[in-house]
C-alpha cells in the first residue's frame, strides 16, 4: 500500500489535477470533500469524460468527472479480500480508509507484485476477470510462466 496518497479538493479544475498527476507521475487522484475522501479521478476518467467529450479542462471541476461513491478497503483487510473487492467492483485502484480517514492506496499492479497473489489468481476462473483488469493479469501470468521456465 502506498501511504503518501496525493489528493485534491473537489473544486480543483481538471487541468490543475492533470498538472499534479504529471508532476507526481501518478495515474489517479483521490478527491476530497470537507477533508474526507469523496471520489477518485483516473487517467481513464480524464480521457473518457474530458477528451472524448471535448470538454474544457480549465472549466470542468474534478468533482464533475470523479468516480463516486468512493469504494474503499479497510486497513485490516487481507490481500485476498482486497483483490476480491477490486474484481467484484471492477476497479484497479483501491483507496484504504479508516473511519473516513484516508490512509493509503493499493493498486492492482501493487497486488500483482505480491507472492500471495499468485495463489489467489490461480484460484479465480479466467472468465471472472473483468475486461479492464485482463491486461494486467495477462502480463502477470506471462511473467510467472517466464520465471518458472
Amino acid at each position: 500500500m502506498v501511504e503518501d496518497v496525493i489528493t485534491v479538493e473537489e473544486k480543483v479544475t481538471v487541468k490543475k489535477a492533470v498538472e499534479l498527476m504529471n508532476k507526481h507521475e501518478i495515474g489517479c487522484l483521490i478527491i476530497m470533500k470537507r477533508g474526507k475522501p469523496a471520489g477518485i479521478v483516473t487517467e481513464r476518467d480524464m480521457l473518457k469524460r474530458i477528451l472524448l467529450g471535448s470538454k474544457d479542462p480549465e472549466k470542468i471541476k474534478v468533482n464533475e468527472i470523479m468516480s463516486k461513491p468512493l469504494i474503499t478497503g479497510k486497513p485490516q483487510m487481507d490481500i485476498e479480500d482486497a483483490v476480491r473487492l477490486m474484481f467484484k467492483r471492477k476497479i484497479k485502484k483501491l483507496p484504504v480508509a479508516d473511519n473516513d480517514h484516508l490512509i493509503g492506496l493499493v493498486t492492482l499492479t501493487d497486488l500483482v507484485r505480491s507472492e500471495q497473489i499468485i495463489r489467489l489468481l490461480k484460484k479465480l476462473p479466467a472468465e471472472e476477470t473483468p475486461k479492464r483488469m485482463k491486461k494486467v493479469i495477462d502480463y502477470f501470468n506471462r511473467i510467472i510462466s517466464i520465471s518458472y521456465e
